[in-house]
């Protein structure tokens, strides 16, 4: 009898410890679901462990882009953001995009450092200036007209200047401004003022010389050959012994 009732009691027991270890199984993997789970196609969650449903707007944190709760998860857009200043000392972000706070008042060019308005030059004829909003404006001298055809650069002088004075071409010869000068035994030729200045037109204008018609270009010809004859007649002259020199 006594083992009969010992028998009931171990098979109570053991049925007891069963019921009670399949409620902790079930209860421990509910736990372990609900915090290791997959929760596409069901929400979304931020940085901060708020949820939101299929179809929400939300910042998943606090720098970052709006995205949309999707089944397949978060979608998010970054938006065009405005460019910011290269001379921007702090930066914030608002709806993702940053956001310039601070900008240095200084100029940054070529590696070195200038004040707000402060001039300088990079080159000998590019004058550059500091500007209010941190930006460099540069500008090329201008050089005034030439009067010559041949100018020289001299050394830490931007423009070029005529040191032989105001001059132009005749042909391939330089000539001087202000002269009439004879390029061939026909051509006289001088440089030619705009308006009345010392500005040169590049080329000079040349005036040929009346040539002589054919009959007096003869003529002289034969003046020519007849002066020819008589330095001949001179020098046979001066050949031929003088009679008072013969003993």
């Amino acid at each position: 009898m006594r083992s009969l009732a010992l028998c009931l009691s171990l098979a109570l027991l053991c049925a007891f410890l069963r019921c009670t270890a399949s409620e902790f199984s079930s209860s421990s993997k509910s736990d372990l679901e609900y915090e290791f789970g997959d929760y596409r196609g069901k929400w979304c969650i931020d940085d901060h462990g708020f949820v939101y449903n299929i179809g929400e707007v939300y910042y998943p944190g606090r720098a970052a882009c709006p995205c949309t709760c999707t089944e397949d998860g978060p979608v998010c857009v970054r938006p065009k953001c405005p460019r910011i200043h290269p001379r921007c000392t702090r930066i914030k972000y608002k709806s993702c995009c940053p956001v310039c706070e601070a900008i240095s008042k200084v100029c940054v060019y070529g590696g070195k450092t200038y004040r707000l308005f402060e001039e300088f030059r990079i080159s000998r004829c590019e004058r550059c200036r500091c500007e209010a909003s941190g930006e460099v404006y540069c500008s090329i001298s201008d050089c005034p007209a030439l009067h010559c055809v041949n100018p020289v650069y001299e050394p830490k002088h931007c423009c070029p200047v005529c040191k032989s004075g105001p001059n132009c071409f005749a042909g391939n010869r330089i000539i001087p401004a202000g002269e009439r000068v004879e390029v061939d035994e026909w051509t006289v030729c001088f440089c030619t003022y705009k308006d009345g200045t010392w500005q040169t037109h590049p080329h000079a204008t040349c005036e040929q010389r009346q040539q002589p018609d054919e009959d007096v270009f003869k003529q002289m010809e034969e003046q020519e050959m007849e002066r020819e004859r008589e330095r001949e007649r001179q020098r046979e002259r001066e050949r031929l012994p003088r009679l008072d020199a013969i003993p």
